[in-house]
């Protein structure tokens, strides 16, 4: 799902975490916003058919009950080939064939928006921004100006089997507020007593370092997000540091791919999950596990004093390309997904998809129980987390810099020494990123 990080064109660079399944399925043709289209056609392009093209069909469905005369042609496109697209059709100069409405993962948004600074047409006044949480408001801007109407929740959890941990000698009790080191120890006694690792990794894919860094409200770049802020950067640091513990105190399985990581954990080999929340339904996939799990807050940096138990991973947001047809595009976002609360609790319901929307976190969707995880009221859970999660600029370089530091990651685990592998990593960033 989110994490395969294979090279992609121009600034969108490589293919990450995002809000759901982010290489998924086909790749389709057409868009109808473009020069020559037909501007009475509102066409969008998404990813992942039983996440976003879902969410995407209630909402055009809820807005068709109120505008039946307004075609909308949802599109899917794996997402690599969105970002491919976009970057063909916005450097020529022509939007012939794009669409009017279409995703864009947070961690990739500042690219096209940057580079491409006229091409996208404002949605300040679709949308009242203080209706969103706040940490995906930056991602999604240029100044003051709102481009993205946000969209899902990346804001992670800590997924922790209850059988495993009583075995150990603790409890979900035990498991509230806790740092990366105290994560750490109860993992040891999880894995002495059952013999079960405590969580899956792939060496390819840090997105575990991105979660710690944002619960400190830093990131790879400065606040320019442009400037690479690798060497002297101490959530990083202590990130890295806490990584390499995990893996001396022996309580990774490792894998290698997606279909790999959900086994680890359907089969009952690892014992906990610190993720996204979009990874509920891979847990609950395995249903001769319901009762066995609970969602826990993350762990904070054990030595940050700005690290907090909230963090996001993955996410995305819809924009509105500025080809003809935009007025239509931005209304229709704005009318269902900018306000729409019922059509948030439908998201929950039908594909459990966590908005980012705070006034949806009072419907009803929000506060049922889930039976699988003991009755635990988990999206209302998430919906709190979400709205502690810390704002930082992801900026342009998120998965470049993210390339370097998965092979200085392995000259550290090899023996070399912290500061030089930070220092080497805010060499080889400057050289590459100017």
């Amino acid at each position: 799902m989110k994490k395969m990080l294979g090279l992609l064109l121009a600034c969108a660079l490589v293919l990450g975490a995002c809000s759901s399944n982010g290489g998924t399925n086909s790749a389709g043709e057409g868009g109808n916003g473009g020069d020559g289209g037909d501007a009475s056609k509102i066409t969008i392009w998404a990813w992942d058919p039983n996440f976003n093209i879902k969410a995407m069909n209630l909402a055009k469905e809820t807005y068709a009950a109120d505008h039946p005369d307004v075609e909308i042609e949802i599109i899917e496109n794996a997402q690599n080939d969105i970002v491919q697209k976009l970057n063909t059709g916005l450097s020529s100069g022509t939007t012939k064939g794009l669409p009017n409405i279409v995703l864009i993962e947070d961690y990739r948004a500042q690219s096209f928006l940057q580079a491409y600074p006229d091409m996208f047409h404002p949605l300040t006044d679709s949308f009242k921004a203080e209706d969103f949480a706040e940490y995906k408001l930056g991602p999604t801007s240029v100044g003051d100006t709102r481009y993205g109407l946000p969209f899902d929740s990346g804001v992670t959890g800590l997924y922790v089997r209850t059988d495993y941990l009583e075995q150990a000698g603790y409890t979900v009790d035990d498991m509230q507020d806790i740092t990366w080191d105290q994560y750490i120890e109860i993992g040891k006694a999880v894995k002495e007593k059952t013999g079960k690792d405590w969580l899956s990794l792939d060496p390819n894919d840090l997105g575990i370092l991105r979660v710690m860094i944002q619960s400190a409200g830093s990131w790879y770049l400065k606040e320019d997000g442009k400037t690479a802020d690798l060497a002297d950067n101490a959530a990083l640091k202590e990130a890295f540091e806490t990584y390499k513990k995990m893996m001396d105190a022996n309580i990774v399985k490792i894998h290698s791919d997606w279909s790999q990581y959900v086994a680890n954990y359907n089969s009952g080999d690892a014992a906990s999950v610190p993720t996204g929340n979009w990874f509920t339904p891979s847990i609950t996939a395995a249903a001769d596990q319901a009762g066995k799990w609970a969602i826990v807050p993350l762990p904070k940096l054990t030595n940050n004093a700005d690290s907090v138990h909230a963090s996001s991973l993955g996410g995305s947001s819809w924009y509105v390309l500025n080809v003809p047809g935009k007025e239509a595009a931005a209304e229709f976002l704005g009318a269902t997904l900018g306000s729409n609360v019922d059509l948030y609790q439908k998201l929950v319901t039908d594909i459990g998809a966590i908005g980012t929307y705070k006034p949806a976190s009072e419907g009803e969707a929000y506060k049922a129980p889930n039976e699988f995880f003991g009755g635990q009221v988990i999206v209302q859970d998430f919906a709190k987390w979400t709205a502690e999660i810390p704002n930082v600029n992801y900026g342009m370089h998120t998965y470049a810099i993210e390339d370097i530091l998965v092979v200085e990651m392995q000259n550290y685990l090899n023996g070399k020494a912290i500061d030089q592998v930070l220092a080497d990593a805010q060499k080889q960033a400057d050289s590459q990123i100017k």
